[in-house]
């Protein structure tokens, strides 16, 4: 399943982000795939793509975070994916 999370800096404090991340790394829970990701450096808002089981599975990974991150997890389906069910 294909999951984007859009996270934005509390306090819009980039710089104890990449801390955390230069200490601990994406500390991701096993099945959970890191896609890729963009940062809107003037919201201080971060789009990420991951790959994983269920919405659910990324949980431990968003608790390591949320003292500085806030969430929104939105499980996303392929245009196409999207539109032959439609179809079906």
């Amino acid at each position: 399943m294909t999951i984007l999370v859009i996270e934005q800096f509390r306090n819009g404090d980039a710089d104890a982000v990449g801390r955390r991340f230069r200490e601990k790394g994406r500390m991701l829970p096993a099945g959970v795939e890191f896609v890729v990701s963009w940062i809107d450096p003037a919201s201080m808002t971060c789009y990420q793509i991951m790959e994983a089981d269920s919405p659910e599975s990324i949980q431990p990974w968003t608790q390591a975070w949320e003292d500085l991150v806030e969430f929104q997890v939105v499980p996303v389906l392929p245009s196409p994916q999207f539109w032959s069910r439609l179809q079906a």
